[in-house]
C-alpha cells in the first residue's frame, strides 16, 4: 500500500513546493466562466469616412421571385376489403411570398442582394394530405426606404414595422380529389402548382430626420453635429470629408429626442447633378425643417444662403420654403464678427452665431431646436396628421 501512494505523495509535495516558492501565481483556466466574464471585450475600431462609403448605400436594384406553389397528388385510396376507396391526392401548398420589412436597426441598402426568390410551395400527397406553404422570406430594410417600379413609386416605408409585399407566391396546385364530381367518380386529373410573380423593384434610401444640415463644403457641418449631438462623423480640414449622410441624436431633459441629419456639401449646379448631386439631395426631402450652415469667416457669407436656397428650390418646388434657421459657424474668428451684423442686415431669418471648435453659443442653437421641433409638432396635430416621433 505504501508503494502505491508514494508517487501521488510525492507529487503533492511538489506542488505545495512551488506555491510556497511562488505565492503570487494564480492558478486559473481561462475557459472559467468566472474568468471570462472579467475578460473587457475588444474595442470596435472607428472606420474611416472612405471605408464607411462602402457600407453605406442608399441604392439598390432587387430582383425578387415569389415561391412556386406545390404541384397537386394524382392517386387512389386502397386498402382491404375496399377496392374503389375513390381519389385522394391532396392540393399542393402555396409559395411563399418576398416581404420588405422595415428594420430599426438597418442604417443602409448594402445588405440588400440582388436576387431574392421566395420558400417553394410544398407537393400535395396520398390519403388527401395537402402540402405545407412555403414560409415569406423578409428582407429587411432601413426606416425611410422608397420603392419604385419603372420609375413609378409603389410604397413608401417610412414608419418602424412597415412592410410591404414584394413578389407574391404561386397558388398550389390541386389533387385529383379536387376534380372528383358525380359525373367523375374516378379523376386522374391534377394540376401543378403556379409559377409565382416575377418583379425588378429599385429601393431608394431617403434619410429619416427632424432637421437637416446643409452648407457648402468646409461650412463646419459635420464638426456643429459632433457637437450638438452624439453623431461621430469625420472632420478634416479638406473640402468634401462627408461622403455619406450622418444622424445624431439630440436628448433633452424631458427624455425627447431629436434627430439632425448632415447632408454632405452641396456645390453650386447641384440641382444638376454635378458634384454628389442628386445622390444627397433626395435626404432633404423628409427633414421637417433646415439649418443653413454658413461660414462666417468667408467673404459674403449672405451669398451662400442664397446660393443655397436656389439649389434646393432648383431641385424641388417648395423646398427652400420650409422653416428654417441660419446657423453661422467659425464666429471665434476675426472676421466672422466683423461679417455677422453685415449678414443679419442682408437676410430675414433668425441667424445664430456659434463656434463648433469652442463651443460657444451651441446650447441657444439647442434649445431652438426644440422650437422649431414642437412648432412642427403642433402643426402635425393641427392638421390631425401622426408627427413624425422616434
Amino acid at each position: 500500500m505504501w508503494l502505491c501512494r508514494q508517487p501521488v505523495y510525492a507529487s503533492l509535495v511538489l506542488t505545495c513546493a512551488l506555491q510556497q516558492q511562488v505565492p503570487h501565481c494564480r492558478m486559473f483556466s481561462t475557459s472559467c466562466a468566472t474568468w471570462a466574464s472579467q475578460r473587457r471585450p475588444g474595442k470596435k475600431r472607428n472606420l474611416s469616412e472612405k471605408k464607411l462609403t462602402r457600407y453605406f448605400v442608399d441604392q439598390r436594384r432587387v430582383s425578387v421571385f415569389g415561391g412556386k406553389g406545390g404541384r397537386g397528388a394524382s392517386c387512389f385510396h386502397s386498402e382491404p376489403r375496399k377496392e374503389f376507396g375513390g381519389p385522394d391526392g391532396g392540393d399542393g401548398g402555396n409559395g411563399g411570398h418576398v416581404i420588405l420589412k422595415v428594420d430599426g436597426q438597418v442604417k443602409s441598402l448594402s445588405l440588400v442582394q440582388p436576387v431574392y426568390r421566395g420558400i417553394d410551395g410544398v407537393p400535395g400527397s396520398s390519403k388527401n394530405c395537402f402540402g405545407c406553404n412555403g414560409e415569406n422570406l423578409y428582407i429587411k430594410v432601413p426606416l425611410g426606404t422608397l420603392v419604385k417600379e419603372n420609375g413609378n413609386v409603389v410604397a413608401d416605408l417610412s414608419q418602424p414595422g412597415d412592410e410591404y409585399v414584394a413578389a407574391l407566391g404561386g397558388d398550389g396546385g390541386k389533387g385529383n380529389r379536387f376534380f372528383l364530381t358525380n359525373e367523375n367518380r374516378a379523376p386522374v386529373t391534377a394540376t401543378m402548382g403556379q409559377e409565382g410573380q416575377e418583379r425588378t423593384l429599385q429601393l431608394e434610401l431617403k434619410t429619416m430626420a427632424h432637421a437637416g444640415m446643409v452648407g457648402f463644403p468646409n461650412a463646419g457641418k459635420s464638426s456643429l453635429l459632433r457637437t450638438i449631438s452624439n453623431a461621430r462623423p469625420a472632420v478634416a480640414s479638406y473640402p468634401f470629408t462627408t461622403l455619406n449622410p450622418h444622424v445624431g441624436i439630440i436628448q433633452y431633459q424631458d427624455y425627447e429626442q431629436l434627430a439632425v441629419a448632415d447632408i454632405p456639401g452641396i456645390i453650386q449646379g447641384a440641382h444638376q447633378n454635378r458634384g454628389l448631386g442628386f445622390a444627397f439631395l433626395r435626404h432633404i426631402e423628409r427633414c421637417r425643417f433646415l439649418l443653413y450652415v454658413l461660414d462666417l469667416s468667408a467673404a459674403e457669407p449672405w451669398t451662400q444662403f442664397q446660393d443655397l436656397k436656389y439649389e434646393l428650390e432648383a431641385y424641388e418646388e417648395g423646398l427652400s420654403r420650409r422653416p428654417c434657421l441660419i446657423v453661422g459657424n467659425k464666429i471665434d474668428l476675426l472676421q466672422s464678427r466683423v461679417n455677422l451684423p453685415l449678414l443679419r442686415e442682408r437676410v430675414g431669418e433668425k441667424v445664430i452665431a456659434v463656434s463648433a471648435l469652442t463651443g460657444h453659443n451651441v446650447e441657444e442653437l439647442i434649445l431652438y431646436l426644440r422650437e422649431l421641433y414642437d412648432s412642427c409638432i403642433d402643426t402635425d396635430l393641427s392638421k390631425l396628421q401622426k408627427p413624425l416621433r422616434w
